[in-house]
């Protein structure tokens, strides 16, 4: 086995609350009665509604097409009729139109099996394949990145011209505490994975593969190891420490690579590449059976739920149900989260439905979270020390909160990755993230 590698400023080791959620397989959720499909499911301009309310939708059928350059399509995750075209706010604040459909009675988990599946005697598709033939497939899927930011895959697997990818980055991390999706995923899924590293590869023309993974899921590890052994492939399975927040691209590359990605910039402009365990299995699904990106592993987690797990579910189910399917709350919660805690979004309506990038629920108790008031800050430096990205956090705050944009601006405040290692360490209890976003919010609006 490799050395065990890590980024090398700052970061943080939270409790990882993992096993929670990890001790038993995926299971499938039936699907939604009723399916709530976004529009805005990606980073970029929202997708186009392309049907009308009375259209009858195959599952599959594109229901949004994304016209801009960063968008992405939007699919059906079920046959069923078109009830409504509503405007919906997603947990992360972001207002949108939703398709709602009603699912027909008959739909079922074979009728999905049956309509995306890989036939035997196709071959090797991605030696058949063109990069770019395999672009557009993804493309056509919708993909994108279902580690956070969702991303446009097609998008990110275009290198630029005058641009060439070295290095193909596998993020396998999944630093955020309680999130356990992607580990599943890597336990059951791991050679299907390895066809969707196969495919990306060929799209982005990079000779090197390195799969990165923290050190507390040595299973997922040997797992990944032996599928690559198994096709006598070169890429290299790295372990990592376990570091917060390792899984952010930039960190990720200086652990794995030694290499940093200059201020403001893309992987790409340091040679790599980097995607997530969950978007390279949407991968492998739109290459080998036509499926589009119309489900996901969510972790449904935390000490207010019976019975955490992590369920496959159709983008659009409310999660109402999945937390129904988790044995529902055990006692009120007193904050439930769509993310991890770190970097996720807290939200109250429980019938906002899943989408592309919607990686976890927590639902946390009363005793989860610190009630500390908030006082003056004592120039500790702690939030210094722990910043992956080398900012003067405290120092920022206080620009911002005198309305000093611009001047926070000039001390890299775009840099900030919004991690929340300053939050989490800070004894004054200071609210630096939510201050570096509206920062950020008012410096965009001053541009």
């Amino acid at each position: 086995m490799v050395k065990t590698r890590t980024f090398p400023k700052g970061g943080i080791h939270p409790h990882g609350r993992k096993t929670l959620s990890n001790t038993a397989a995926v299971e499938r959720l039936p699907f939604p009665k009723t399916a709530v499909v976004p529009m805005s499911q990606h980073l970029g301009a929202p997708a186009a509604v392309c049907v009308a309310k009375g259209d009858s939708v195959e599952v599959g059928q594109k229901i949004g097409t994304g016209e801009s350059f960063i968008s992405a399509d939007i699919h059906a995750p079920v046959s069923g009729t078109v009830k409504d075209i509503i405007t919906i706010v997603l947990p992360n604040s972001v207002r949108t139109q939703a398709v709602v459909i009603e699912t027909e009675e008959t739909f079922d988990e074979s009728i999905l099996e049956n309509t995306f599946r890989r036939e035997l005697n196709e071959g090797d598709l991605v030696a058949k394949l063109s990069s770019q033939d395999l672009i557009g497939i993804v493309k056509k899927a919708g993909v994108v990145g279902m580690g956070g930011a969702a991303f446009p895959s097609h998008v990110k697997f275009q290198v630029p011209k005058g641009k060439k990818a070295e290095y193909l980055v596998i993020n396998g991390v999944e630093c955020e505490p309680y999130l356990t999706s992607d580990h599943r995923l890597m336990l059951e899924h791991a050679d299907e994975i390895i066809d969707g590293i196969r495919a990306v590869q060929k799209m982005i023309n990079a000779p090197q593969v390195i799969i990165g993974i923290e050190k507390n899921k040595m299973d997922a590890v040997e797992k990944m190891e032996k599928a690559v052994a198994a096709r006598g492939l070169t890429y290299i399975v790295q372990p990592l420490k376990v570091k917060y927040p390792q899984g952010d691209e930039k960190q990720l590359l200086k652990a794995v690579i030694k290499r940093e990605v200059p201020s403001g910039g893309l992987p790409i402009e340091i040679g790599a590449v980097v995607s997530n365990v969950g978007s390279i299995f949407a991968v492998y699904e739109a290459v080998f059976s036509g499926k589009p990106l119309i489900d996901r592993v969510v972790t449904v987690t935390g000490d207010a739920v019976r019975r955490p797990g992590n369920f496959r579910t159709a983008v659009g189910t409310p999660i109402r149900q999945l937390i129904e399917a988790a044995g529902g709350f055990k006692e009120s919660p007193a904050k439930i989260v769509a993310g991890g805690p770190m970097m996720g979004f807290s939200f109250f309506d429980l019938d906002s439905p899943v989408t592309k990038g919607t990686s976890g629920i927590l639902a946390l108790t009363d005793k989860n979270l610190d009630h500390s008031p908030q006082t003056a800050c004592i120039f500790c430096g702690k939030c210094v020390a722990v910043c992956p990205m080398g900012l003067q956090p405290t120092k920022l705050f206080r620009l911002i909160d005198n309305g000093n944009f611009d001047e926070a601006m000039k001390l890299n405040l775009m840099d900030c990755k919004e991690c929340g290692c300053c939050a989490y360490t800070c004894p004054a209890k200071i609210p630096l993230v939510h201050g570096f976003k509206y920062g950020k919010k008012m410096a965009r609006k001053k541009s």
